[in-house]
């Protein structure tokens, strides 16, 4: 078993009696799901191993990770982003599914947003956007007709170099592929490894239950993103491509909202002058939208839109 893996399972068996009485939701985004607590006074102290077992599939409620609905000004990371952005009332506090922390989740924002719209915590009409706060920073979040978009912010390449003459910039083994593959890393707020692959067949034989190896890997760990380009790769001015995913801290997820982006990063600058600027990322959960603009503050950001789903709630035995 996967070391990461084999640790979550350890940390399943501890005892959660200290969360006796807690109240919970169960939310997924494109199969990408969560179990979510509101902690308006900023009362709960989740640990990592009561995270761990709390999103243990067998022995707890399951769930790729844990997300805290948390006032930004009772936390430090919150506090510090209120000076720029006091909009930012509520903070995303984001564990994955092995209990260690997490910069941020793409398809956990929307989640996160719709389940403080369920609690009554926050009021958002349609067409009208709500500011978060999380561990990569704010983010600003659109309800739409389908769901939610979010600006997830600007990205970047990991390791330093010209982007006009970087192609790759570290090589992937993965269970399944017969080499290692060449890949790109790219960072939207959380680390993103990107490979390529020819066919679906080979992205089907992809072994995704222990973590791919990465060379040389991002100081903070990675997220792996294996891709397959549609034929054609544009269709009406959108680039469709499919996807599955190793997240770190967790494991194969349905989907992954950042991983998604860096995909689409990766896919786009790869495909070099006139990529589309949209584009459509299907998942084993489904599929979400990446759409590419400048931002007010000059830099290209990037979008993501997607359905965000609350499928139960109850209260800790």
């Amino acid at each position: 078993m996967d070391e990461t893996l084999a640790t979550a399972a350890e940390h399943a068996a501890v005892d959660t009696a200290g969360l006796s009485g807690l109240k919970f939701s169960k939310g997924h985004g494109t199969g990408n799901d969560f179990v979510l607590i509101a902690d308006p006074n900023g009362a709960l102290s989740v640990t990592p191993e009561q995270a761990a077992a709390l999103c243990d599939r067998h022995r707890g409620i399951g769930g790729d990770g844990l997300i805290r609905a948390v006032p930004s000004r009772l936390l430090p990371e919150g506090a510090a982003l209120l000076a720029a952005h006091p909009e930012a009332e509520w903070f995303m506090d984001y564990r994955n599914g092995d209990g260690s922390l997490s910069e941020m989740c793409g398809n956990g924002v929307r989640v996160f947003v719709h389940f403080l719209i369920a609690e009554g915590l926050a009021d958002l009409p349609a067409g009208e956007s709500l500011t978060i706060g999380t561990r990569a920073g704010v983010k600003t979040v659109v309800r739409t007709a389908a769901g939610y978009a979010v600006d997830m912010g600007p990205w970047e390449f990991i390791f330093p170099g010209e982007a006009t003459a970087r192609a790759m910039d570290s090589l992937v083994s993965a269970d399944g592929l017969e080499v290692a593959r060449p890949a790109l890393s790219v960072s939207m707020g959380n680390p993103h490894t990107v490979v390529a692959l020819a066919e679906i067949a080979e992205l089907d034989a992809t072994d995704l239950f222990r973590a791919p190896h990465v060379d040389p890997l991002p100081p903070h760990g990675t997220n792996v993103e294996f891709v397959v380009p549609s034929e054609p790769l544009v269709h009406d001015g959108v680039g469709t491509v499919t996807m599955r995913v190793h997240e770190r801290g967790v494991g194969e997820t349905l989907s992954c909202g950042t991983g998604a982006c860096a995909a689409a990063v990766a896919i786009r600058h790869w495909a070099g002058q006139g990529a589309p600027d949209v584009w459509k990322v299907a998942v084993p959960g489904g599929v979400v939208g990446v759409k590419f603009f400048v931002a007010a503050d000059g830099h290209e950001h990037v979008e993501l839109s997607g359905p965000a789903v609350i499928v139960a709630s109850g209260t800790l035995s």
